[in-house]
């Protein structure tokens, strides 16, 4: 089993950022007022932001980075990595990350590298940048996270364009001995990759004419293959079984009480779905924020924004420990347990 106990990093400041266009599920144009409501019930969504055509993942970062760069004033000739989480990318190639690199005026000392995950994929970053800083060669780095997943959503597709919105999200991290480790639980299942897909615009199955026809697959739900296909109810089973199970094996493994935890913070896929998992959990109300219904599902961000904008007071006057949970597209879920002293948390920033 993928059990990481990773040492001498710590997390130093949190940052996000939105677009400013914000829709709501009750304009919905395929919504009756009741599928409004109801949508809304379920998924907890009420609204979200969503990005304009020019806006990239990219962007919702890099500002997220600037104004957290600002606010604790680092110095970014002293960034030794940077870490760029992602599925909507900027180009097919190059990667995304040295492009950030170059606008956030790193130094060219800086090792940048993109990771194509999504709802998992804040957790699984953090396990990868918390590894290049626990040795003290490196001794700071940015994990950058987001998406622009509302482009990926036909229109005309009322399981997908309602859910998800759009964000990037900035965490600081730095080399630091005698805190407590970071401590993961990483698991894969390729055989669900067809429940979130986009069939073609890669190289399996590249653009063609028949990948811009528009499918009716049921009333209310049409798109073309360049479009992302969301099976529901294959989602909810894989996220009320396996979100529980990682969290339960992690504090097992490591023996951690989760009583004594402060919080945990899940991707926030579906309000209805992740109040299971808490339930099956046996958590408290309030040591589970949500950020879903002004937010949405925003893939990988959803666990940064989630510590901004509804944990921003805990994080910054007070020692907490969390365990998040990211569960999705791949299928790839995990959890982290992890501690932060009195952080810096920016402000939420819109553009």
């Amino acid at each position: 089993m993928a059990f990481l106990s990773i040492p001498n990093a710590a997390i130093a400041g949190i940052s996000a950022c939105v677009p400013k266009q914000e829709e709501f599920c009750s304009d919905f144009p395929l919504f009756s007022e009741e599928e409004s409501l109801n949508f809304s019930k379920t998924t907890g969504v009420i609204s979200r932001r969503v990005a304009s055509p020019e806006m990239c993942s990219s962007d919702l970062c890099l500002h997220a980075a600037d104004k957290l760069l600002s606010d604790m004033q680092w110095d970014r000739e002293e960034i030794d990595c940077l870490v760029f989480v992602t599925q909507t990318p900027d180009y097919h190639l190059p990667a995304t990350s040295p492009l950030l690199q170059k606008r956030l005026g790193l130094s060219e000392n800086c090792l940048a590298l993109d990771i194509s995950l999504g709802c998992s994929g804040f957790v699984y970053g953090l396990g990868v940048i918390t590894s290049l800083l626990s040795h003290g060669n490196i001794r700071k780095g940015l994990l950058l996270a987001g998406d622009t997943i509302s482009k990926t959503c036909s229109k005309n597709d009322k399981t997908t364009y309602p859910l998800f919105g759009d964000a990037g999200s900035a965490t600081a991290l730095e080399f630091q001995g005698g805190g407590r480790d970071f401590l993961f639980n990483l698991k894969t299942d390729g055989s669900g990759s067809n429940v979130i897909k986009i069939e073609d615009g890669g190289f399996r199955n590249p653009t063609n004419y028949d990948s811009l026809k528009e499918i009716k697959i049921d009333e209310g739900i049409s798109r073309n293959k360049l479009q992302l296909i969301l099976e529901g109810m294959d989602v909810f089973t894989f996220g009320i079984s396996k979100a529980p199970a990682s969290i339960k094996e992690l504090s097992e493994h490591f023996e951690l009480n989760l009583e004594s935890v402060d919080d945990f913070i899940f991707h926030q896929a579906n309000k209805f779905m992740n109040e299971k998992i808490r339930k099956k959990l046996n958590l408290p109300v309030e040591k589970v924020p949500y950020s879903i219904e002004r937010f949405g599902n925003t893939s990988c961000a959803t666990i940064p924004l989630t510590m901004v904008t509804e944990m921003r007071d805990k994080l910054e006057n007070n020692r907490l420990s969390h365990i998040a949970c990211g569960f999705g597209v791949g299928l790839s879920w995990g959890s982290v347990y992890f501690e932060t002293n009195k952080i810096v948390v920016s402000d939420l920033v819109e553009i």
